[in-house]
Parts: C-alpha cells; sequence; structure tokens
C-alpha cells in the first residue's frame, strides 16, 4: 500500500499573527481580559501590547480591579475595570516609546476595538484591523474606522465575553 505524503500547510500571515496575540497577551495583568495585540507592517513585527497598568502603578493581579459603572446608549448599565490600558493603547504607546512610526500597519488584537482605541488606531496612522473576536461595545469604534477609511476585518463574529463582570 502506497503512503500518500500530506502536504504541511503553513498559516497565512493573518492566522500567523493572530496567533501570536494569545502568547502576547499571557503577560497581562487584569484576569477580566488577559488580551494581546500585536502591530504589524511589510509582514514584521513592529510593536506588541497587553493588557496593564501603565509601568509604576498596582495592576489587577496585585491590588485588584478598579470597577467603574457605565451607562451604556441603550440606559442599561455594564462594569469596566479602568485600572488597567487596553492592549492596543499599550502596542501604539510601546511604537512611540520607541520611535517606531505606525503609519500603513495593520494591528492584529482579540476582539473587534473600543471607541476610544478605534480613534488612537486612526490617529497612529494605522491602516488595516484584525480582530480575532466581536466585541459587545464596538458598535462607535466601527463606525469611527468605517468613516476614517480603515479596512477592518472581525474573523469570528463570535461576541468575546470576559470571565468576570
Amino acid at each position: 500500500m502506497k503512503k500518500v505524503a500530506i502536504k504541511y500547510q503553513r498559516p497565512s500571515w493573518d492566522e500567523y499573527f493572530l496567533g501570536m496575540i494569545d502568547y502576547v497577551g499571557s503577560r497581562a495583568t487584569c484576569d477580566r481580559g488577559r488580551s494581546g495585540c500585536v502591530i504589524v507592517r511589510d509582514k514584521r513585527i513592529i510593536s506588541t501590547g497587553y493588557v496593564g497598568a501603565p509601568p509604576g502603578l498596582p495592576h489587577c493581579d496585585e491590588v485588584g480591579h478598579e470597577m467603574h459603572t457605565v451607562i451604556n446608549g441603550d440606559g442599561t448599565k455594564s462594569q469596566h475595570c479602568i485600572r488597567t490600558s487596553h492592549a492596543e493603547q499599550n502596542a501604539i504607546a510601546q511604537a512611540a516609546r520607541f520611535g517606531i512610526a505606525l503609519e500603513g500597519a495593520t494591528i492584529y488584537c482579540k476582539m473587534a476595538l473600543c471607541y476610544f482605541c478605534a480613534k488612537l488606531v486612526i490617529s497612529a496612522g494605522i491602516k488595516r484591523v484584525v480582530a480575532q473576536n466581536d466585541y459587545h461595545s464596538s458598535a462607535k469604534g466601527k463606525d469611527a474606522l468605517k468613516k476614517a477609511g480603515i479596512k477592518l476585518e472581525i474573523i469570528n463574529k463570535e461576541v468575546e465575553k470576559y470571565s468576570k463582570q
């Protein structure tokens, strides 16, 4: 019986960079969302970020969450931890700290962007956003990206849920 060799299938570039976000996110310091992100230009990583408090400030994993009640557009209330910066914010800040221009880059992230992160992405000159999952509070962010002409691709239409509300 003749064996048929199965040809190895390399991941696409999007699959490759999305595969890295969970590992980057393993450094996160808030158990509500251990998200990571990777910023890429010309198929090269130029910055990474994960959820965490700014340097020198206490982390959720050390002192607990700093919960803030938000009244949503539909009148419902939700709780958000405001102790940490989002992975996307930290990746953009890291690039700025080391003088790395983000013009024309792609950002890979765990979930579709919140409004604040979308505005930072627009201001940084990033031209493409690839999100692994959707985000329950991303409508304004999606709208801002669309108006700015930034391509958004959401791989899984599943809405990201936090482990602790």
